[in-house]
């Protein structure tokens, strides 16, 4: 049975760190996006 909680234990931390690595590419990527989106509409705007 310990055997069966540490493998459900890893499985559990290995989960949580892939959502918690994702969650930091997605706020990266709108801290950047969304700006450079912005300076492209009024770029394009403009124009």
């Amino acid at each position: 049975m310990k055997f069966v909680d540490d493998l459900a234990g890893a499985i559990y931390d290995i989960l949580i760190w892939i959502l918690w690595g994702f969650s930091y590419l997605a706020a990266g990527a709108l801290i950047v996006g969304a700006p450079l989106y912005l300076i492209a509409f009024l770029l394009e705007w403009l124009s």
